[in-house]
Formats: C-alpha cells, sequence, structure tokens
C-alpha cells in the first residue's frame, strides 16, 4: 500500500503519494483552500486516493519548525489540523520534520522549469514529495 504525504500551509495543501513498495515518492497535486475549508478538502482527497486499488495504508504529515528545531509560529496549527484530521480517517497519521523542505523542492524544480510561475504551482507537491521521501528513506 501506498504512504502519503501532505505539505500545509495557508493557501495551499501539497500532496505526494509514494509507489506501493514504499519506495519511491511523487507529487501528485496541490490543493489550493482557505482556513474554513482545509479539512473537508484534504480529507476527500485522502478518501478517494484510499480508494484507489493500492490505497493508503499510512498519511505524513510536514511538521514545520525553525532550523534550531523550535517550534515554528505554524507548529501549533499543523498539529491542530493533524488532531482534527485524525478524527476524519481512520489511516494512521505522523508527523516529519519539514525544515528546508520547500527551498530543496524549490532548488530540484529549478533545474527543470526555468518559470518561476510554473515552479511555483508545481511547489508544494513538490515539497510534499522531499517530505515523503525523507520519511520513506528514514524508515528503511
Amino acid at each position: 500500500m501506498r504512504i502519503l504525504a501532505l505539505d500545509l500551509g495557508r493557501r495551499r495543501v501539497g500532496i505526494a503519494i509514494s509507489d506501493p513498495s514504499g519506495t519511491l515518492a511523487r507529487p501528485h497535486s496541490t490543493l489550493d483552500v482557505v482556513a474554513g475549508n482545509m479539512l473537508s478538502r484534504v480529507t476527500a482527497a485522502i478518501d478517494r486516493l484510499a480508494a484507489e486499488d493500492d490505497g493508503v495504508s499510512r498519511i505524513v504529515v510536514g511538521l514545520p519548525r525553525h532550523l534550531d528545531g523550535t517550534a515554528h509560529t505554524q507548529t501549533e496549527a499543523v498539529l491542530s489540523f493533524v488532531a482534527a484530521l485524525r478524527e476524519q480517517v481512520s489511516i494512521p497519521i505522523v508527523t516529519e520534520d519539514e525544515r528546508l523542505t520547500s527551498r530543496e523542492a524549490e532548488g530540484r524544480l529549478a533545474l527543470r522549469e526555468k518559470d518561476w510561475r510554473k515552479r511555483k504551482a508545481l511547489l508544494d507537491a513538490a515539497a510534499a514529495a522531499v517530505i515523503l521521501q525523507d520519511h520513506l528513506d528514514r524508515a528503511r
């Protein structure tokens, strides 16, 4: 079964998914959200992916932290979202440090896509893929 990752932002949520073997992560999609509909949009996306043949066995949510490891202003918001998400889905949810993942994703995208507007549209899903790949690599 696959593992799904979320990179939560104020305006967008990046989604990444692993292959069925849990070896490789790939960007999947980006959801445009507002505070009032984030949980319902994310839950609907999880339900769709879980219903596919390969399903979803775990959800990894990027947890923002400062470079020194201390809590970021968004850390509590993400933890609150994770708590609310746990009430909506029965799939196990874990958090993964997301320090510098957006920067790494931007660097990777810049190698392939020179237009910054196109990169911006792909960035959140690419950051989710970096979070997921870090999680997969650490689990091996």
